[in-house]
């Protein structure tokens, strides 16, 4: 089976469901709206830099979810997928992941954000596989810490040779979509990498390496 693998925020969806999800917690007052802004800006401006603390940023991210039951999270996702999530999907994305689910690819999101917040839009669009980092729940809530290796970076290979250790499947003639420089490591393993309305830095390397450059935000 070939593999149709998709990063999610600012690839198949228009924005960055970890930021918007903070920005969501602050405009419902949920946590202390200044600091968690400045905190949740910074964070996303160093991984666009590509030098994210990924560690400290689950910690950051995941904090938020230790006040409430599951019942109470998936709500507030609820509200979230509908506000905040619907508006960000991009028509042309749903085109692409439908064209690889006929020709009968096996189609995977491989996700440097929680599992949390991207377990129900990956539900949404159709892909009944996802790799994302995940965060520690015991007793049914979760700690605030992150569990296993993150999903980021060369960390998506290593979460991604688990997965397929566990599966007949294999990177053989893969497609890799992605918009950032920060999922290089991967884009480099496959044999179909294509680089998605991609940062200066991936366009770049796209463009020395002749990979293929995709827009799904245009109208054409």
């Amino acid at each position: 089976m070939t593999l149709a693998i998709f990063d999610l925020d600012n690839t198949l969806i228009s924005d960055d469901s970890d930021h918007q999800w903070g920005e969501f917690l602050i405009a419902k007052q949920l946590v202390d709206a200044e600091a968690f802004k400045i905190a949740n800006d910074q964070f996303y401006e160093d991984y666009k830099a590509g030098c994210l603390d990924i560690v400290k940023y689950q910690e950051f991210a995941h904090a938020p979810l230790t006040k409430y039951s599951q019942q109470e999270l998936a709500e507030l996702h609820q509200q979230f997928m509908q506000e905040v999530i619907e508006p960000l999907i991009l028509p042309k994305a749903v085109a692409l992941i439908d064209q690889h689910r006929q020709q009968g690819h096996t189609l995977l999101i491989i996700t440097a954000t929680n599992l949390f917040v991207t377990g129900p839009i990956a539900e949404r669009l159709g892909i009944p596989n996802i790799l994302a980092t995940e965060g520690e729940i015991i007793d049914g809530r979760y700690t605030g810490k992150m569990q296993g290796t993150p999903c980021f970076q060369a960390g998506k290979i290593t979460r991604l040779d688990q997965w397929l250790s566990e599966r007949d499947e294999a990177t053989a003639d893969a497609y890799f979509y992605s918009d950032s420089h920060n999922d290089l490591p991967l884009l480099e393993q496959v044999d179909n990498p294509v680089a998605v309305d991609p940062d200066e830095t991936l366009r770049a390397t796209a463009e020395q390496r002749g990979w293929k450059i995709i827009s799904l935000r245009d109208q054409q």
